[in-house]
C-alpha cells in the first residue's frame, strides 16, 4: 500500500530536464543582461565626456542624448589646458608599477618560506598572517601615520610603497599556491646544483605564471584606486596621484567639473590595460590558487 505513494512522490521530485538549446538560450541571456548592466555606467560617463560638465552635474548622468550639445571641447582641454592632470596621471602609474613589483616580489618571498620551509614558529607567524588580513587599515592608520611623521619620511612616495610590500592576502594566496607545486621538482633542482634563488626565479616562477598573473591585476586595481593612504601622507600637488589630484577638482570656489568627467575616463585605461595584458592567465590563477586551497 506504501508502494503507489512513494512512487507517486518520486515522480513529483523528478527533475525538468531543459533542451539544450533552451538552457543555452537562457545563460547568453542572462550573460548579456548582466554586461550591460556593468557597461551601461561606462557608457553613460563615456557620453557625458562631450557634454558640458556643469550640465551634466545639473541634470545627472543619462542616456538621453542632445545631439547639437555634443562637442570635443573637453578632450581638446584635456590634452592642452588641463594642468597639472597627466603629471597626477604619471605618478599614479609610477607608483603602482613599483609598488605592484614590490609587493609580488616580498610577498611571494615570504609565501615561499612559509610553503617550503619548516622553521621554529612557523604556525604562529602564519596565524599572525591570517590575522592581520583581519584587521582594518583604518585600525593601523593612525598609529602608521604617527610613525611616518616621527622618521620623517611623510610627503614621499617611500612611505606609501613600503609598509604595504608584504601584502597579507597576497602572501596567503602564493602560499596556498605554492604548496600545489611538487616537492620533487624542488628537490631535483637542488639536486642539479641550483641555489634556492635559483630554484624559486627558475622553477618556481614561471609554474606560479598565473598566480602572479592574478595578484598583479588585483593588486594593481587596488593601488591604482588608492586614495586614503596617499591622501593623508602627500602633502605637495607635484606628487599627487591621480585619485587626489582629480578630488581636488572639487574645491568651494570653483568646480572643473569637464575635467572631473573626462579624467575619470581616463583612469580606466591603466587597470584595463593591465587585465587585457594578463587575462589569459588570469581565470587560471584565481581557479587553481582557490583548488590548491
Amino acid at each position: 500500500m506504501s508502494a503507489e505513494p512513494m512512487s507517486a512522490g518520486r515522480a513529483t521530485r523528478t527533475r525538468i530536464q531543459l533542451p539544450y538549446w533552451l538552457h543555452g538560450t537562457v545563460q547568453t541571456t542572462l550573460l548579456l543582461i548582466l554586461t550591460l548592466v556593468v557597461l551601461a555606467p561606462l557608457l553613460i560617463m563615456f557620453v557625458a565626456t562631450f557634454q558640458d560638465g556643469n550640465d551634466v552635474i545639473r541634470r545627472g548622468l543619462s542616456l538621453k542624448i542632445d545631439v547639437d550639445s555634443l562637442s570635443l571641447d573637453n578632450y581638446v582641454m584635456l590634452f592642452t589646458d588641463s594642468g597639472p592632470y597627466f603629471r597626477w596621471f604619471a605618478n599614479s602609474i609610477f607608483l603602482t608599477v613599483v609598488q605592484v613589483a614590490g609587493t609580488l616580489l616580498v610577498s611571494s618571498f615570504v609565501a615561499y618560506g612559509f610553503a617550503v620551509y619548516d622553521f621554529k614558529g612557523k604556525t604562529a607567524l602564519f596565524i599572525a598572517v591570517l590575522l592581520l588580513m583581519a584587521v582594518p587599515f583604518e585600525i593601523m592608520m593612525l598609529p602608521l601615520y604617527v610613525l611616518v611623521n616621527d622618521v620623517g619620511l611623510a610627503d614621499s612616495y617611500s612611505v606609501i610603497v613600503l609598509p604595504f610590500l608584504a601584502a597579507a592576502v597576497t602572501i596567503f594566496y602564493f602560499r596556498q599556491y605554492f604548496l600545489g607545486i611538487p616537492k620533487d621538482l624542488l628537490e631535483a633542482g637542488r639536486m642539479d646544483g641550483a641555489t634556492e634563488f635559483g630554484i624559486f626565479f627558475k622553477i618556481v616562477v614561471p609554474v606560479a605564471k598565473p598566480a602572479f598573473a592574478a595578484m598583479a591585476i588585483l593588486n594593481g586595481m587596488i593601488i591604482w584606486n588608492n586614495f586614503l593612504w596617499p591622501l593623508l601622507v602627500l602633502r605637495s600637488e607635484s606628487k599627487f596621484t591621480l585619485p587626489i589630484g582629480l578630488n581636488t577638482l572639487l574645491t568651494p570656489h570653483e568646480n572643473n567639473y569637464e575635467l572631473l568627467i573626462i579624467g575619470s575616463l581616463f583612469s580606466l585605461l591603466p587597470v584595463l590595460v593591465l587585465f587585457l595584458l594578463f587575462q589569459r592567465f588570469f581565470v587560471a590563477g584565481m581557479t587553481a590558487g582557490a583548488l590548491k586551497g
